[in-house]
């Protein structure tokens, strides 16, 4: 690796050494021979030895736009030597002009907008504006969904692995997911009617005292598996939700700018949200959050609120940087031209290897589940799988409760040689993998 060399690293080892040691055991990390990455460039990463690896990942869907991005180095360093932080109490142009810019890009009226540190701060500031607004204080959220690990979105949160809290908050229901590979309805799409949309009214109705503030989904389900709705899912949970006056909440954290072929998972689906949550992406690795509503929404919390770091100088111009790039570089088309060929790439080794179970997803967010025979997870197979192409120089994600997902969000800025690599890779290891099964 240029100008860096393997001596000045202590290793992988010594990391795991110091992280047994200091680091709280929920940290956790992927693979059972983990290297120690010390460098990113673009679409790519490098170990301390020097050997490169394709990210596929982008650190869970946050550097859209590359690693050490050019543009948005310059920014971070330009703001970093001037003004690097002033608590909202002073004002500052970075922040009010990234407001602005998040106006022109979200969807529908969507306008006034709350910035924070992360996304698990984004939906609790989303949930408490909810309850400001409705005066209500309960909640649906879906199976299989992650917005969080406070309290309240930990408590939100529909996968159990991620819920950590032994005493979650109460009000919370949760309705079926619209996972149509395992429809939790067992029934099938299309003649199914959206069994599991309509399923929101039924809980609404017995579930709940009619005191529900809101109902809160990711567009796309990350962690809980690339679950991507059917057509008009979301059109009849809006329906239901403004018969009962309940709030809609979208959660676009790791869906967010372009991932899916579109500025906004949400566009996907014709749906104006009342609410809606970011982070990640926002700023290409910079620490983020924010929250955005319609005026009429936003402006019913008056009283005193700050986040000390949050839309900080050098975070707003990460993402004003961050917001140039990807319009620039019209990185959501990009994103959906290479996201189909990948799909199409995946849907041909899922022909010739009944290990993938089901391709889904849209644009640069896609997921394989791998399944045995019998239908059932095939994670230790994917475990398997995924350090072999780390070690062939490819980082995959994984994902779903079962955790048998091969997840694939890549920067947007991988080449389809990427992708032809990538594939190549996999076939190969996936020959492997049948003939140890076999």
């Amino acid at each position: 690796m240029n100008n860096l060399e393997s001596s000045q690293y202590i290793g992988p080892k010594e990391i795991l050494k110091k992280k047994h040691e200091y680091i709280i055991p929920c940290v956790y990390h992927f693979y059972e021979e983990p290297m120690q990455l010390v460098k990113g460039e673009m679409q790519y990463l490098y170990d301390h030895t020097g050997k490169q690896y394709l990210d596929c990942f982008a650190g869970v869907s946050v550097v859209n736009c590359g690693h050490c991005h050019p543009e948005i180095t310059k920014a971070i360093c330009n703001q970093v030597t001037t003004l690097q932080h002033t608590c909202t109490i002073y004002l500052t142009e970075n922040i009010v002009n990234l407001a602005e810019r998040l106006a022109q890009l979200t969807p529908g009226r969507l306008q006034k907008t709350f910035f924070c540190a992360s996304g698990t701060e984004a939906n609790e500031g989303a949930a408490l504006l909810a309850s400001i607004y409705t005066g209500k204080q309960e909640f649906i959220s879906l199976r299989q969904g992650l917005h969080g690990r406070t309290k309240l979105t930990m408590s939100l949160t529909g996968l159990s692995m991620w819920r950590t809290d032994t005493s979650p908050v109460g009000g919370i229901s949760f309705a079926p997911n619209a996972y149509c590979y395992r429809c939790p309805c067992d029934k099938r799409y299309p003649e199914c009617d959206l069994a599991c949309a309509n399923e929101v009214e039924t809980i609404i109705k017995t579930g709940t005292s009619g005191q529900v503030a809101a109902f809160i989904a990711e567009p796309i389900q990350g962690n809980g598996g690339i679950i991507t709705p059917p057509p008009g899912y979301f059109k009849r949970i809006k329906e239901i939700l403004d018969n009962y006056h309940i709030l809609l909440i979208i959660d676009e954290v790791q869906t967010g700018f372009g991932r899916t072929g579109k500025m906004f998972a949400i566009e996907h689906y014709g749906v104006e949200p009342d609410i809606m949550t970011m982070a990640k992406a926002l700023a290409n690795g910079v620490p983020v959050g924010a929250f955005t509503s319609r005026p009429e929404i936003a402006d019913t919390y008056t009283r005193p609120g700050a986040s000390t770091l949050g839309g900080n100088p050098v975070t707003s111009a990460a993402a004003l940087a961050t917001l140039d790039v990807i319009t620039k570089n019209n990185l959501p088309d990009r994103a959906a031209q290479l996201g189909e060929y990948l799909k199409h790439g995946l849907t041909e080794l899922q022909k010739r290897f009944p290990l993938i179970g089901d391709i889904r997803g849209h644009g640069l967010m896609l997921g394989a589940e791998l399944v045995n025979p019998d239908h059932s997870p095939a994670a230790i197979q994917l475990d398997t799988i995924l350090e072999q192409m780390k070690n062939r120089g490819f980082l995959i994600g994984k994902n779903g409760p079962d955790r048998n997902v091969m997840a694939f969000q890549p920067p947007l800025v991988i080449t389809r040689d990427d992708l032809d690599n990538l594939l190549n890779n996999l076939s190969d290891v996936l020959t492997q993998a049948i003939k140890k099964i076999s």
